[in-house]
């Protein structure tokens, strides 16, 4: 089936990736409204490439788990109604003598059509799933992902890859190579060289092509990638916060010389890892660390994305029904998707945000306020998302905002931009912030005092479409004085409500700002 348009009750499709150490499902509720609700998300180890890569054949014990894994998985999506499998295999099934095998079987017991992609396909659909989910701006990333089979290296922005490539070096690939399982002991440096070298002579001929591109940020997924930055965290700064997740070459020479100095054994235990790649990752970091060195990286981002969030982007980038997809940034596409999912009030939700950065702009050019760019995209989104606690409940709405923002995966932006995010929204009504308030307790005097100033211009916003009828057309501060600030208001037709909705808002406002709010109204109908 082709993408196409959407029944009023939605469509449920399943992505399943086979990879060479594991399978994934991710079953997607698409709804009519342009958003998409993960239904499920489900990984189990099958470790298909397992003694594959001397022989070029999948063993029988290994094919026998992918099978039952994928009927055990399109079980479950079938239990969400799932009327589309889209499944791909990669490194392992690509390279197998008896690939046609494996493909049958789970055609004709799990009820599967699995499409075998190249490297470089898998490249592009690795890049197109993190990069949407990544906020680059304007910087050039270098995203790589060390599989179980292959290592899948891209190039490119925020829009398009600009060079693809795909390498013949995974984690169980290397590890079967050059650290047999009779020998469970220490992995000397001598030996650690020699898998090194061999990484670097497949790279090779890559690294100039790579070296052409300026790099600004790197990019890491795949379970090894993430791994190692959950081991660099817990064994190397247990008491540094566990959000955002990155990684310095510096702390992964010292992880990969700490778990190389202990037997398989201890390796297992180690702070961090996870005990079923204690044998595979020491050789899945040498590639890591080899990337690194010869392209001078200093850090990388890592991610849990990667070529299951592809396989969904690709999808709805063929979609008529999914027309923003290529037109938004990660961060507009998670937010609208974020509000969409939860049924928000889209025109009121832009009619407020409008209104919000006409006063935070024009605050600024009279001097009120000094925020950035940075802060003003912050505070667009906060805006547009102030109201989404209503899917809850309209009681208490604000706190069940806060609640949603908060634990929501809002793609392309840090924990610490989420959190003042969600308090923005937390604050857009009821009590103002105070510093014994919980939610913001790690905040520091001067997060303090933006969050609230940001939140009055919400709260003022808000009450400027009380009526949700958008009868406040633009509004701005026009004057400064010792005592007072000047708010103009063009407004069409009756707007009474939204009248003291500003009356019930002047305490706050001078509570915060050291001044007095006055306003006038001018009526866009008449002109005066």
């Amino acid at each position: 089936m082709n993408p196409g348009t959407i029944a009023p009750e939605g469509r449920v499709v399943s992505f399943i990736d086979m990879g060479t150490n594991s399978i994934r499902l991710l079953v997607v509720r698409l709804n009519p409204n342009h958003s998409y609700t993960i239904l499920s998300r489900q990984k189990q180890q099958v470790r298909l490439g397992d003694g594959e890569f001397e022989e070029d054949e999948i063993t029988p014990e290994a094919m026998e788990r992918a099978v039952v894994v994928c009927k055990k998985f399109t079980d479950l999506a079938r239990t969400f109604n799932s009327e589309e499998f889209v499944a791909v295999a990669t490194s392992a099934a690509r390279e197998a003598s008896n690939q046609n095998e494996l493909l049958q079987r789970i055609r004709h017991e799990a009820g599967l059509d699995i499409r075998v992609i190249s490297g470089r396909e898998e490249a592009r659909l690795i890049y197109l799933g993190v990069a949407s989910g990544t906020h680059l701006g304007t910087q050039m990333g270098f995203f790589i992902d060390i599989g179980g089979g292959s290592t899948e290296i891209a190039v490119g922005n925020a829009r398009d890859y600009l060079y693809l490539d795909s390498f013949r070096l995974g984690a169980i690939r290397l590890a079967n190579q050059y650290f047999p399982p009779d020998e469970t002991g220490p992995v000397s440096s001598d030996r650690y060289r020699k898998v090194q070298q061999h990484i670097k002579n497949a790279i090779i001929h890559s690294l100039p092509r790579i070296k052409a591109h300026a790099i600004d940020c790197a990019i890491g997924s795949s379970g090894t990638i993430l791994n190692l930055a959950e081991i660099a965290h817990k064994a190397l700064h247990p008491s540094a916060p566990a959000s955002d997740l990155t990684l310095s070459y510096k702390d992964l020479k010292k992880v990969i010389e700490l778990l190389s100095s202990l037997p398989l054994e201890q390796r297992k235990k180690v702070p961090g890892i996870n005990p079923e790649r204690a044998d595979i990752i020491i050789a899945g970091s040498a590639v890591l660390d080899t990337f690194m060195k010869e392209l001078s990286l200093d850090r990388i981002s890592v991610t849990s994305r990667g070529l299951q969030d592809g396989l969904l982007a690709d999808y709805l980038s063929r979609m008529d029904s999914f027309p923003l997809l290529g037109e938004l940034s990660s961060r507009q596409r998670s937010v609208l998707q974020l509000g969409r999912s939860c049924g928000i009030n889209e025109s009121h939700a832009r009619t407020v945000t409008s209104l919000v950065l006409e006063m935070f702009d024009s605050a600024k050019h009279l001097g009120i306020h000094q925020f950035g760019d940075q802060t003003r995209e912050l505070l667009e989104y906060a805006t547009f998302l102030h109201d989404i606690g209503s899917f809850i409940s309209y009681t208490n709405h604000h706190a069940h905002s806060y609640y949603i923002i908060r634990n929501s995966e809002l793609l392309g932006f840090n924990q610490q931009e989420v959190t003042f995010m969600a308090n923005l929204a937390r604050f857009h009504r009821k009590k103002a912030p105070k510093k014994k308030d919980p939610e913001i307790a790690g905040f520091d005097s001067r997060e303090r005092d933006m969050l609230r100033m940001l939140a009055t211009f919400i709260r003022l916003g808000e009450s400027l479409d009380r009526s949700h009828a958008a009868l406040i057309q633009h509004v701005r501060f026009v004057r400064v004085e010792r005592e007072t600030v000047h708010l103009e208001i063009v407004a069409r037709g009756d707007c009474q409500l939204e009248i003291w909705g500003i009356e019930n808002e002047r305490k706050a406002f001078e509570k915060v700002f050291g001044r007095t709010l006055a306003f006038s109204m001018i009526d866009s109908q008449s002109g005066g």
